[in-house]
């Protein structure tokens, strides 16, 4: 493994040894050539409680894959307002998404985790005792601004706890439970389709009311972000954090020293948040900013929530008749998504970001343009319905390794300390805006184009997402969260 300290800021290594006491002390923050990256079990367990609350986010935005086959014969929806319906969380998101850094930034990460908890919990309450069109949409407005709280904060959370020997790790942690709960969204509307119309899908969202309730005991049980302590002037809190979260307490001293002169350095900068970030940002911080919005946007664009919305709607286009054979093979699709994303856990600290994005933008766009020739050739049977899940799945298994976990854990590790709430912000806007595009057009996009047309269009932004990450993004395996200035300095 290359230091990256020693290559482009040796001042700064200077002055880590002169004040850790030792020349080993600017090798701390990375796990020496030969020898398996650091676990820290603290900061593992704080990074886990913060992330789980995701696991609710794939949950409710999943769960309408299925449900929605039992709401529009209960409700009697038109196709129109099952489309809205179904992708409105993301537009829902956008004020919560948008909040989220100034609130987490005033109440703390914690804080603003806790109140997401609370409305995930009030919005699978009234999304069970729904009983009309307008009553669903408040519900899943409700729903949809603890998700943006949730989807914001707990990446940018995870962190900002974690040692850089682990980061990588411990980043992917939100987009893991994210997927665990779409695993559990099918599990759910496979296992209760039987039951009478009425209550089947009532039941679907009931099963989310009870988690949140303890996960916000969980959140408040864990320390507060040791860089937002440090933000406030409360260093010694910081310093008792960071001597529990990190591998050595000289590597504690390291990261706090970074942190306190991160500080200082944002508190000489003239002009607020969002002045840095929108109106007079730095070349520096567009180029940040850049990289940031342009990996969220091709998240979306290569058409993961059409998969996770619309699977049982492109099961039954390819041949697939029976609602228990398309449900059945959305919880393939789950077990794959959520079994693939444990690949970028465990070598983005080790192979590095880069290799994984354009490992994962390659499969997606080989994946998807196989799906769209399965799509429009021959007529719908059960050879072409296999021939589809099998493209679906390896186009679920591709995005996980990479895009699905390291774009937003490497959009928020990449942020300038003080901006990095409203940046987190700013990029889960742009993600959600994406996908909200493409969730509530599929199927209207669909009808003009045909499906096969909608997934070769995805495949295409696939190829311009792997141009863009081998041109544009530098490595960040193995540097500290304060260094990455100097990546992209220049």
């Amino acid at each position: 493994n290359f230091v990256p300290q020693r290559s482009f800021y040796p001042h700064r290594r200077r002055r880590h040894t002169m004040a850790s006491g030792g020349a080993e002390a600017a090798d701390l923050l990375v796990a020496k050539p030969g020898e398996p990256p650091r676990r820290n079990t603290f900061a593992f367990v704080c990074a886990t409680l913060a992330s789980m609350t995701t696991i609710l986010m794939g949950y409710n935005l999943a769960l309408m894959s299925g449900a929605e086959l039992f709401i529009r014969k209960d409700l009697g929806l038109a196709d129109e307002q099952v489309e809205v319906l179904s992708g409105s969380m993301n537009v829902f998101m956008l004020a919560s998404i948008l909040a989220a850094g100034w609130v987490a930034d005033h109440a703390g990460r914690r804080g603003t985790l806790v109140l997401a908890n609370t409305l995930l919990m009030a919005g699978a309450l009234a999304m069970s005792l729904g009983g009309s069109y307008a009553v669903l949409m408040a519900a899943r407005f409700v729903t949809s601004v603890g998700v943006g709280f949730a989807v914001v904060i707990a990446p940018v959370y995870a962190v900002e706890i974690s040692p850089a020997s682990s980061r990588g790790v411990l980043s992917s942690l939100p987009e893991i439970f994210i997927n665990a709960g779409i695993l559990l969204s099918y599990v759910s509307n496979y296992a209760l389709a039987s039951l009478p119309l009425h209550l089947g899908w009532r039941v679907m969202f009931a099963a989310g009311v009870v988690p949140p309730v303890f996960l916000a005991a969980g959140v408040l049980a864990m320390p507060e972000s040791p860089r937002w302590l440090a933000m406030r002037g409360r260093d010694a809190e910081a310093r008792a954090v960071l001597a529990r979260t990190s591998d050595t307490a000289a590597e504690a001293d390291l990261r706090l020293e970074e942190i306190t002169q991160a500080v200082s350095a944002q508190a000489d900068v003239t002009g607020g948040v969002w002045r840095q970030l929108l109106v007079r940002p730095s070349a520096t911080v567009r180029r940040i900013l850049t990289n940031a919005f342009s990996l969220n946007f091709f998240q979306q664009a290569s058409g993961i929530d059409v998969i996770v919305l619309y699977s049982p709607l492109v099961f039954k286009q390819a041949g697939m008749a029976s609602n228990t054979a398309v449900l059945a093979a959305t919880v393939g699709v789950g077990v794959v998504k959520t079994c693939f994303i444990l690949v970028a856990m465990l070598f983005s600290d080790r192979v590095g970001r880069r290799p994984l994005l354009l490992s994962s933008a390659a499969g997606i766009a080989v994946t998807l343009t196989s799906l769209a020739l399965t799509l429009c050739v021959g007529a719908p049977s059960p050879a072409r319905a296999a021939a589809c899940v099998s493209s679906v799945l390896a186009y679920v298994a591709a995005f996980s390794v990479g895009f699905g976990p390291l774009a937003p854990a490497y959009g928020a590790e990449i942020m300038p300390l003080r901006l990095r709430a409203q940046g987190a912000s700013l990029g889960a806007a742009v993600n959600r805006v994406t996908c909200g595009v493409l969730s509530m057009t599929f199927i209207s996009l669909a009808g003009g184009i045909t499906m096969a047309g909608c997934f070769f269009l995805y495949a295409g932004a696939a190829v311009a997402a792997w141009v863009f990450v081998y041109v544009r993004l530098p490595e960040t395996r193995g540097r500290s969260l304060e260094d990455m200035d100097v990546l992209f300095a220049k």
